[in-house]
């Protein structure tokens, strides 16, 4: 697995500058080659993946240079930067959708939602408005309603397709903010924060950055937050939750992205609601276990939230870039996002504009609705389960070669540790070089472990043992 990917050798030919080999034809027929070549280029990508390092080699990574320098005067011709583009981008990609890349919690892209997403490239919609793309805002719909029947979250929750679960923890905390303040009698989208009622917002030790990055960006601060103490697996503890009020917003966690733990949602949520608080779930992967039957269990209680945060690029697999915000009462989300201007026309049916960050947008909510389609309820469990039952191997076979496991394996999140933390950081570092997988440090509660994410619908169980071999080679040396 040390090798990297060579430009097909049929396309090396193509000049780097000067004008298009399709000049005498048609725009149209121009364009069709072009597409047909970017196409062609791309199918030997994905063929190839499986046989390459997971990481891309340093030489490979070393010709990126030839993309730099200053902008050209003239025009290149659109076959070149094409060809520049695979020649010296594709071999310095990481190969995440090859099945053994287990560092960050990245899904692969199922074929459903790839192929949608060379569609909407093609149609170039602009998600903003119905008028603008019913398609676009139709499937959306769908998707955003396939997702809240799969979580299962309360009928009528609303949403939004958006970024990542950075934007999607964004939009549903400016939902909360919106909410809270209204109640207050503040208009905080029209009067801003300064002399606002002040709301407090309570998370857990383990709080993912991600969400307090948003609360950084809603004027909510990083660093004023109410930290709850938590357990050995990084669950927050119910019996440390401060008093909670109509002015509070509580942050729970659906899967710690260390061990997958969850946050106990049927202890606290109760006494949350009761209390008038606003629940907000932080669930970028974790919140999918609900669409197996297995592993249902670990979400009971979230249901109870106002609004919840998640990614349709992790365990969905539809690929780059896909985040979903819900809140269970639409009309706060609305109310803290709709913008409006003479020009704007819009008529009765739900504008996605209202409820998201963006105005422009790509029409990302195709890709969710395609791979959602192409899964059907069985096919997300079964993603679930797979990719969980992969991590339970993995724990398994790190801990029958002598190997430290830290957590508790509750659904696709392994922590090994090898020993000294130069050790393991050795050990992680042989095998990101040798590349047949790829596994990423963290420090767990003060020790320092590799993290395996396993998350791709790719990744079967030759994967795990080819991997787990090369884990334990990298150890032994």
């Amino acid at each position: 697995m040390t090798g990297s990917r060579v430009p097909h050798s049929a396309h090396s030919s193509v000049p780097h500058g000067g004008h298009s080999s399709l000049a005498g034809a048609s725009v149209g027929e121009a364009r069709t080659a072009l597409l047909k070549r970017a196409a062609r280029d791309a199918m030997d990508y994905l063929e190839g993946v499986d046989g390459r390092r997971v990481a891309p080699a340093p030489e490979a990574v070393a010709r990126l240079n030839a993309l730099r320098g200053p902008l050209p005067p003239g025009p290149t011709s659109a076959e070149a930067v094409l060809h520049l583009l695979d020649e010296y981008g594709s071999p310095a990609t990481v190969a995440k959708n090859n099945g053994r890349y287990f560092g960050f919690v990245n899904g692969g892209c199922l074929p459903a939602a790839l192929a949608a997403s060379w569609l909407v490239s093609a149609w170039d919609q602009n998600a903003a408005f119905f008028v603008q793309s019913p398609t676009a805002v139709v499937l959306e719909e769908v998707a955003l309603e396939w997702v809240r029947e799969l979580l299962g979250l309360p009928a009528g929750t609303g949403g939004a397709v958006v970024t990542g679960a950075t934007m999607a923890n964004f939009s549903a905390l400016a939902a909360a903010r919106h909410t809270l303040l209204k109640r207050a009698g503040w208009d905080v989208e029209g009067d801003g924060l300064f002399g606002a009622p002040e709301i407090r917002v309570v998370v857990g030790e383990e709080a993912h950055p991600s969400m307090l990055k948003a609360l950084g960006l809603l004027g909510l601060g990083r660093k004023r937050v109410v930290r709850v103490p938590v357990d050995g697996q990084g669950r927050m503890r119910a019996d440390a939750v401060p008093h909670l009020d109509g002015l509070t917003i509580l942050c729970l966690q659906a899967g710690n992205v260390n061990t997958g733990a969850f946050d106990p949602a049927a202890a606290i949520c109760p006494e949350a609601r009761a209390a008038g608080a606003w629940i907000h779930v932080d669930g970028a992967f974790g919140l999918w276990a609900a669409a197996s039957p297995e592993f249902r269990k670990l979400t009971r209680g979230f249901e109870q939230a106002d609004s919840w945060a998640t990614d349709g690029h992790k365990w969905p697999n539809i690929g780059y870039d896909c985040g979903i915000a819900l809140v269970r009462e639409p009309e706060a989300l609305k109310g803290a996002m709709s913008v409006t201007a003479s020009y704007l026309a819009t008529g009765e049916q739900r504008e996605p504009s209202d409820y998201n960050p963006e105005l422009s947008r790509r029409a990302r909510g195709v890709e969710l609705w395609a791979g959602l389609r192409s899964l059907g309820r069985s096919g997300m469990a079964e993603i679930v389960e797979r990719t969980s039952s992969h991590a339970r191997r993995f724990a398994a076979g790190l801990r029958a070669a002598g190997y430290e496991v830290l957590n508790e394996v509750v659904i696709n999140q392994v922590l090994v540790s090898f020993g000294t933390a130069e050790r393991t950081l050795r050990t992680i570092a042989r095998l990101q070089a040798e590349g047949t997988c790829w596994c990423g440090s963290t420090v767990w509660q003060g020790k320092t472990a590799m993290r395996i994410s396993v998350s791709s619908w790719a990744t079967t169980k030759e994967d795990v043992e080819l991997s787990l071999a090369a884990m334990v080679k990298a150890a032994e040396e």
